[in-house]
């Protein structure tokens, strides 16, 4: 049995389904308490925290809007309150309003980049401390390739992401003598529910398999595979990678014109 994250405490933001879903069962499948956070589907984060508590670990289930200060802070207070400590964050609560550029909206702009990008700030100021008290810990974010690819009316989402990349690299450096290793993770095309918003007139099944054979490895990339990516950096083998973005496309983005 993999102990490798043995009574470690780990707070995984959107971890009801699809990627952080996988995040959260892989950390507790090695051994970790964690922290399930949802805000809209409740129904969804319970079968989570079941699923944890199953795998014979703790879980605790939080509601919160982390692009709402209020709601972050109220997270980190639960965490606080029910663990006094913390391991690992995973930032891989997400939202955004797919539009061209020319029709988006401020609000649609605050929404995005208030849950993509400034939670993660934000959410290292009070996990910090958190970390301080188990002599360090490790700090991971669900960014996309659209950080630096322009893909369709993906232009908010895209900007947060390059966001959220910057502040990797910031707080990478800032935090590294505190033991503390924050880094991001870069899936490509994922099979989740996500997926359909780019399925427009086509079918879902036409859309994956123009994926599929756009990926030279033959496949769409799992949540479990970004899951096992994101648990290496959470461990000692990672030390010292800091402030990074690693991809796990299967070599999408290699093979498609700049």
């Amino acid at each position: 049995m993999d102990n490798s994250f043995q009574n470690k405490i780990a707070l995984v933001t959107g971890s009801g389904r699809g990627i952080g879903r996988a995040i959260a069962l892989h950390f507790a499948g090695r051994g970790a308490d964690v922290i399930v956070n949802f805000f809209r589907n409740r129904e969804p984060a319970e079968e989570t925290a079941r699923a944890v508590e199953k795998l014979g670990r703790r879980a605790l289930l939080v509601k919160a809007d982390v692009g709402d200060l209020d709601d972050l802070n109220h997270l980190f207070d639960e965490v606080e309150k029910e663990f006094a400590a913390l391991d690992i964050f995973v930032h891989n609560a997400a939202s955004g309003y797919n539009r061209p550029a020319l029709e988006q909206k401020p609000k649609g702009w605050d929404w995005t980049m208030n849950i993509n990008a400034r939670a993660l700030l934000f959410a290292a100021q009070r996990a910090v401390p958190l970390m301080e008290k188990r002599g360090g810990g490790s700090i991971v974010s669900i960014s996309s390739a659209g950080s630096a690819r322009v893909l369709p009316d993906y232009v908010v989402v895209g900007a947060s992401k390059a966001a959220l990349e910057s502040l990797t690299r910031y707080l990478g450096v800032e935090l590294a003598p505190k033991n503390i290793v924050v880094n991001a993770v870069s899936p490509g095309v994922v099979e989740t529910d996500a997926l359909t918003h780019f399925a427009s007139m086509e079918s879902k099944e036409n859309i994956l398999q123009k994926f599929v054979e756009s990926v030279p490895a033959g496949r769409l990339v799992s949540p479990e595979d970004v899951a096992g990516v994101v648990a290496f950096l959470c461990s000692p083998a990672a030390r010292m990678i800091i402030g990074q973005t690693i991809h796990v496309d299967g070599g999408y983005m290699l093979t498609i014109p700049r």
